[in-house]
């Protein structure tokens, strides 16, 4: 098990600063994310931390090695890029078996290593099918293979499920969540799927305009975004504006007390913390927008002068028009300074 520490990383590339000021401690056997819309510089530090894109300042530590200046082969790391890059020359195991050889691990070992690997991802009986034989999943598992028999201290993955299916995706998850808890291998993942960060993260970095912003456990970054950047990035959330004065904030649906200092604010509500209570006649919330979801329904809601968001699970048949009563619980709120 090794651990990974970046000081005041900095990435230019054309003269254009692609990260800036990244600093993060991925701790021995852990697994965490680097979470963001394309073009945020995820995969860029990722290929820094390989060797593959020399830094323009700061520092590289695994397990307290500085090893900026080591040529990739020599840092102890593994990337699986999202297209793969299998070897379309080679069967499965000889692609397998390509890092260790690359290690000088004798001809024997090497093979047998290989086709326990090959056991590990569901490919026994595999061994001598060419390339371009596998399905998109099975190229998947031999990647995976080869990355992890080679023994990496760190392992590090570019969004490597994005170019399958649903099905297979979700396989494929529980597969690598398996063989890194199995092994302890602390791994690093960048993904652009926040529901894939947090099934599978320890902690999770989030990353806007080549810095990140956030990183924390995964269940801290959903429920306590930092920004509404953050926020907004786990779905569509409520924003109501208003005036904090006298540990008092008024806005347009209520005033609570709060120990905020005095300023302008704004309230954000996601949409599971407003309940649907009742259909109602009487009320004057009334639905604006339906979508149906498969498990749950996402709603707009007219509440006090304002539209809100609301996601529910109540199995009632919702229709444009209906008035409802509702509950906005604003113990679960989060308050940004404007």
């Amino acid at each position: 098990m090794h651990e990974l520490v970046l000081r005041n990383i900095k990435v230019e590339l054309g003269k254009k600063i692609i990260n800036e000021n990244i600093n993060l401690n991925v701790e021995s056997g852990e697994m965490i994310s680097l979470l963001g819309a394309s073009g945020c510089g995820k995969s860029t530090l990722l290929k820094t931390i390989a060797g593959l894109i020399e830094p323009t300042a700061g520092e590289i530590l695994i397990d307290g090695k500085n090893v900026k200046s080591f040529p990739p082969e020599k840092r102890g790391t593994v990337i699986v890029f999202q297209d793969l890059r299998l070897f379309p020359n080679m069967n499965v195991i000889e692609n397998v078996e390509f890092g260790l050889k690359m290690k000088g691990i004798n001809k024997d070992d090497r093979k047998e290593k290989s086709k326990i690997m090959l056991e590990k991802v569901g490919l026994e009986g595999y061994e001598k099918r060419k390339v371009y034989e596998l399905s998109g999943g099975q190229k998947q598992r031999v990647a995976l293979a080869r990355a992890i028999a080679s023994e990496p201290e760190i392992l590090l993955l570019d969004e490597p499920f994005s170019s399958l299916d649903e099905n297979l995706r979700y396989k494929m998850r529980d597969l690598v969540m398996k063989l890194q808890r199995e092994m302890r291998i602390t791994t690093i993942m960048v993904t652009h799927d926040k529901e894939e960060a947090l099934l599978m993260s320890n902690r999770i970095a989030m990353m806007i305009n080549g810095k990140i912003v956030q990183y924390d456990k995964a269940k801290e970054v959903y429920n306590n975004p930092c920004s509404r950047e953050v926020a907004d990035y786990f779905g569509d959330m409520n924003y109501i504006e208003g005036v904090c004065k006298n540990g008092v904030f008024t806005s347009k649906i209520g005033t609570y007390n709060t120990s905020l200092k005095d300023g302008k604010y704004t309230l954000m509500i996601k949409p599971k913390d407003i309940k649907i209570l009742d259909i109602d006649k009487k009320s004057e919330s009334k639905i604006l927008n339906v979508k149906y979801l498969g498990d749950k329904y996402s709603l707009v809601v007219s509440y006090k002068d304002i539209e809100l968001i609301v996601e529910t699970y109540r199995e009632y048949d919702f229709v444009i028009g209906q008035n409802v009563r509702i509950e906005v619980d604003t113990k679960k709120a989060i308050f940004y300074m404007i």
